[in-house]
């Protein structure tokens, strides 16, 4: 993988988590879950002014882990799964190699606990 790609990659990887570090943003994420929902909607349960609540759309919509669309004098809010399938396939990967890594410890020990008796 070329540098450059790669770069690119972990920078839209890091705007991904830091927009999961956030509670308020997680809490967005999960509501959409359930299917689209206007910037009101979100602002509600969150106790949130819409100003405020418009700053972290920006954030997730800038992260691409969110569409926004006006729909006549609102505006209303989708998923949009991409960016956390990478998330998750760079996860599940370190998950497999620390996996593997673990078994292999564990079989170290058992062996050696074999060696023992």
């Amino acid at each position: 993988m070329p540098i450059v790609n790669h770069m690119v990659q972990h920078d839209a990887l890091d705007r991904v988590f830091a927009c999961l570090a956030d509670p308020v943003r997680r809490g967005v994420l999960i509501k959409l879950g359930d299917g689209p929902a206007t910037v009101g909607e979100l602002a509600g349960p969150a106790e949130m002014t819409l100003t405020g609540m418009k700053k972290h759309l920006r954030i997730l919509e800038d992260a691409g882990l969110i569409v926004t669309e006006k729909i006549g004098r609102a505006r209303q809010c989708r998923l949009a799964p991409a960016p956390l399938d990478e998330a998750m396939a760079w996860i599940s990967f370190y998950q497999r190699l620390w996996t593997r890594r673990l078994d292999g410890l564990d079989a170290y020990f058992t062996l050696r606990k074999g060696d023992d008796a």
